[in-house]
């Protein structure tokens, strides 16, 4: 079954900058769609969580998801993210992303709930009817408590509009059996420090939350990966980009670390939505250190051909 939307290259899961009042800001937000565009990123992802969705209201995720559309002015797909607790909400996201003309939907279990998986299956597909658009499974036990099994892929697979499933396990066997069994969903890359392995199982796409401020570097990857099967020069990259996983992965602070790195690649993010805090003067620097280094390292690479 052909799918009726290919997932192809790096998927910017984008930051909300804010003010220093803590409301939105627009400026900043309409400056990173335009360096994400120019910087040759694949696509656009409102409204995930490393844009800090769980802090926002479905009225506030869709007014942004509006906005970051009006700037993309079509050069990219955008995929709205309709992740919540309430199923009522992500139908509300998803019917909104319809009504807007988002290219695609990415849909999550909801946290915390715990549902079954056949739970979990018709949660999905009362979101895919909402919105009637491509959409992007988005599988992260770790957030969300349960995996997205094979009764759920077996369920969910029968709508034509489920097309791909971002695999952020961290279960290797999981990218196996997507592989094998399920070869009608396309897999992307939701862990980052497994990029390579997901490329050499055939991925085409990765959903990254660093190309916020290393586009460059992640098309870089996939490129060498992906269009040109040099996984030799692939893993030289991968190699450079790992310290800058294990920073972005120590003690939480995930977003607060990809929104200092945007800031450092020169758009003011501002700080965090409460209840997280920004980065501290010694995780800055570290953070610092390791970009400094891997785009240093990649950029000789990438010059070696």
């Amino acid at each position: 079954m052909t799918p009726i939307f290919k997932f192809e290259g790096i998927y910017t899961p984008i930051v909300t900058p804010l003010n220093r009042d803590g409301t939105f800001n627009h400026d900043a937000l309409a400056e990173q769609v335009a360096h994400l565009i120019d910087a040759g990123v694949h696509g656009i992802i409102s409204g995930g969580s490393t844009g800090e969705n769980y802090a926002q209201t479905v009225e506030e995720r869709l007014a942004l998801a509006k906005f970051t559309k009006e700037r993309i002015k079509g050069r990219l797909p955008l995929i709205v993210g309709t992740g919540a607790m309430r199923t009522s909400d992500s139908v509300a996201l998803a019917a909104g992303a319809r009504d807007i003309k988002a290219d695609a939907i990415l849909v999550g279990t909801p946290p915390y709930s715990v549902p079954t998986e056949r739970e979990n299956a018709l949660n999905a597909l009362a979101i895919d009817r909402a919105a009637n658009l491509p959409a992007m499974l988005y599988n992260y036990p770790g957030r969300m408590g349960v995996n997205m099994g094979q009764e759920f892929l077996d369920r969910v697979g029968r709508s034509r509009n489920i097309c791909a499933i971002k695999e952020s396990s961290g279960d290797i066997n999981r990218v196996h059996l997507l592989a094998r069994d399920y070869p009608h969903i396309q897999m992307s890359c939701g862990m980052d420090d497994q990029a390579l392995e997901f490329f050499a199982w055939g991925a085409r796409s990765w959903v990254c939350a660093g190309s916020n401020f290393l586009p460059h570097e992640h098309v870089a990857l996939y490129e060498a990966c992906a269009v040109q099967g040099d996984f030799a020069k692939g893993r030289r990259i991968m190699s450079a980009m790992m310290p800058l996983m294990r920073v972005l992965e120590q003690g939480g602070k995930f977003v607060a670390c990809v929104k200092h790195g945007t800031t450092m690649a020169g758009i003011d993010t501002g700080g965090m939505m409460p209840p997280l805090k920004p980065l501290n003067k010694d995780d800055k620097r570290s953070l610092e250190q390791v970009v400094r280094v891997l785009k240093t390292t990649i950029a000789h690479i990438q010059a070696e051909g």
